[in-house]
């Protein structure tokens, strides 16, 4: 455990001191115990470790927001090697639908909260370690005072606000994070504001509505993804500490296992953002656009209504928001162009605005987001609108041939 007067790489570079000093300021080799010797042995051998690099490791603290797929495999690895303090947040239970890759809970830990079952299992990995448990979903109220209690951040969420609480807190606090997602087979990993380093906001100024980001349970996940992306944030956040190699700060990591293709984006400041200096609900809102209160009812047609007023000469742009999959099943005819919904708000430029719009799905329930998002968007709210039903009310309908998947 980390003792009195102990500094980590990370508090000496915020003191303004060479990050060469942690090296010259810890004891050698000798007072680590043979336990401690024995149980870091590979990394005692490192020349980019050593006997003060594991001090170092030992001396800091990072809270892993989040003990589930991408949290699981950064916990394991941070108390595997020793990092002395580590905070884990999570207001859920474990269920079944969990363990094809959330790896750090078991059968036996079923229906347990989730950082019960992971406080368990890291301190039997390592019982060196300090493991302190949040029950709880971090918010606006307390992110402040449990993220300042801890040199670093991993983020190990699944969804937008959180993901901009903890960019807004961190940036408020002077703190580096690490970020990560992951979507069926492809992830992304980024170090944020790392020594004064560009910030999420930075790189995505604003969420999509709650209604188009995506979803695991909708979409799927390969269940080795978390693992590979969890990974490279635990070795992203061990790099921070020990002050060694070349963090992802200021570039993206984009990783596709389905090609195991890895491609590095690099993105800087945004001159025009201003620097966050309070938390509010509002600002970390899944999104900075009008809310979906503010806009009218998204405009419906049925099946019927759309083929009636198609042989009176109407042509609107059809929009089908289905995945590529459900393209392959059936489409309608006189589809003009298919974007996956969870897509949309990154190809608006494909829409048309001057002409009018009828997004389609299975059943109606993507392209109603859709028609809502667009309308919010930009596009004239007369102009827009969601067929009713969908590809199963088409078919109850219009046209029986038409497979109801």
């Amino acid at each position: 455990m980390p003792k009195s007067g102990w500094k980590t790489t990370i508090e000496w570079r915020q003191s303004g001191l060479p990050t060469e000093a942690p090296m010259l300021y810890w004891p050698s080799r000798r007072d680590m115990s043979d336990e401690q010797s024995a149980r870091y042995a590979r990394h005692l051998t490192l020349p980019e470790v050593g006997p003060e690099g594991q001090k170092l490791l030992n001396g800091a603290s990072v809270l892993v927001v989040g003990a589930g797929g991408l949290g699981s495999p950064a916990l394991l690895y941070l108390a595997a090697a020793g990092v002395g303090r580590i905070g884990v947040i999570d207001d859920d239970s474990v269920d079944i639908t969990n363990l094809q890759r959330q790896v750090l809970h078991g059968t036996a830990t079923l229906g347990d909260p989730k950082v019960e079952s992971a406080e368990r299992r890291l301190t039997d990995l390592n019982p060196e370690i300090e493991v302190e448990s949040y029950e709880l979903r971090l918010d606006v109220d307390n992110a402040l005072s449990i993220i300042g209690g801890y040199d670093l951040v991993i983020d190990g969420s699944d969804n937008f606000s959180t993901r901009y609480l903890i960019s807004d807190a961190c940036e408020i606090l002077g703190k580096p994070w690490v970020f990560g997602s992951i979507h069926r087979f492809e992830g992304q990993i980024a170090t944020f504001n790392l020594d004064g380093g560009p910030n999420y906001r930075d790189l995505f100024p604003e969420a999509p509505p709650a209604e188009l980001a995506p979803n695991c349970a909708e979409a799927g996940v390969l269940g080795v993804l978390p693992g590979i992306v969890g990974s490279i944030q635990a070795t992203e956040a061990i790099k921070v500490i020990l002050g060694v190699g070349e963090p992802l700060s200021g570039r993206l990591l984009v990783i596709d296992t389905l090609s195991m293709g890895m491609r590095s984006l690099s993105f800087s400041h945004d001159p025009t953002r201003q620097t966050v200096t309070e938390l509010s609900e509002e600002t970390i809102d899944c999104s900075a656009r009008p809310r979906k209160e503010e806009v009218s009812d998204v405009r419906e047609i049925n099946p019927t209504e759309y083929i009636e007023r198609m042989q009176m000469g109407w042509a609107p742009f059809l929009l089908d928001v289905r995945r590529r999959e459900e393209e392959m099943i059936v489409s309608l005819d006189g589809t003009d162009l298919r974007i996956q919904h969870l897509l949309i708000p990154t190809r608006t430029d494909e829409i048309p605005r001057d002409r009018d719009v009828v997004v389609y799905c299975r059943t109606g329930g993507r392209s109603a987001a859709v028609a809502r998002f667009l309308a919010v968007a930009g596009w004239s709210e007369d102009r827009v609108y969601n067929l009713r039903g969908g590809i199963h009310e088409w078919s109850d309908t219009i046209d029986s041939s038409i497979p109801k998947y």
